[in-house]
């Protein structure tokens, strides 16, 4: 199942559905049996997802419109969490040795935006750089998790683009990743969240990026060095993790930054990312 929030045509009401697997049609949930409209809500009260998608089978579905905006998946996460040099290509794009632990960073729910909703631009960066992730989202309450059993804690997954000020990032601000990561729209998300028993394997999809059309990132997550259950393990020995959490999972090789010659995004670029299984994003960067 395809978990989507979002809006109707003159109607400021955020509302909770459910997308086929190519997003044409919708199945409203909100109003359906005291369903929470918000998908944190949602994912706290554990329904039986089995149970639900057989009671949306009779639910009468619509195609998806000009009338219909779809909303970040998730728009108030209580921590948005990114792991960094997580590619081994990446690593090796910037002559790094991969690292001994995983390093983490986060990023404001601030920066969440949707599916097609706009980059910015803002004036005080001209190094705005793309990474598209797999983006994993919390279903329960996690403390000191252990990775054989990190999976029972995940919702789903999500693809992410973790945008970047790479001179707030690397040159700027004491090396502090913050700000350079965190500015608003720097988290496009979406465009459903995908119920994990839907995804196989999420260890073995491919996941691109592309800019103006053009392919820049071409990867697979089976490449992570930390996997996800590590991930979950290491983050919970002393972080609670709660439902509706985000957790980026970090990157494959092809960044701007790292590009010969550098390239950073400008107004009017189309960046599109894409993760196998999971949907496409795509958003424009605007003028801030």
């Amino acid at each position: 199942m395809r978990f989507v929030q979002f809006l109707r045509k003159n109607d400021p009401k955020k509302r909770l559905g459910i997308v086929s697997p190519d997003g044409n049609r919708l199945t409203e949930l909100s109003e359906y049996s005291c369903v929470s409209s918000d998908m944190v809500n949602f994912i706290e009260q554990n329904y039986n997802i089995g149970e639900l998608e057989s009671k949306m089978e009779c639910t009468k579905s619509e195609p998806v419109t000009d009338n219909i905006t779809l909303l970040p998946p998730i728009t108030n996460p209580s921590k948005v969490i990114g792991i960094g040099l997580n590619y081994l290509d990446h690593c090796t794009e910037q002559n790094k040795p991969k690292p001994k632990e995983p390093m983490f960073f986060n990023k404001f729910a601030t920066s969440i935006v949707g599916p097609t909703g706009d980059i910015i631009a803002h004036k005080i960066t001209n190094k705005l750089d793309w990474e598209v992730e797999l983006a994993v989202v919390i279903g329960k309450k996690a403390f000191q998790v252990k990775k054989d059993n990190a999976f029972d804690y995940i919702f789903g997954y999500t693809v992410a683009q973790d945008i970047s000020a790479r001179d707030w990032q690397k040159e700027r601000n004491g090396g502090q990743f913050l700000i350079g990561k965190s500015m608003d729209s720097f988290c496009p998300l979406g465009p459903s969240i995908v119920h994990k028993s839907f995804i196989k394997n999420p260890q073995d999809l491919n996941l691109t990026s592309k800019i103006n059309g053009v392919t820049k990132q071409n990867g697979n997550t089976k490449d992570m060095i930390y996997k996800i259950d590590e991930i979950i393990e290491h983050l919970t020995q002393a972080i609670t993790l709660n439902p509706g959490d985000i957790i980026l999972t970090g990157t494959p090789a092809g960044v701007g930054m790292h590009r010969s010659p550098p390239e950073y995004l400008k107004p009017g670029d189309v960046v599109e990312s894409e993760i196998q299984c999971i949907g496409k994003l795509i958003n424009t960067v605007i003028e801030g």
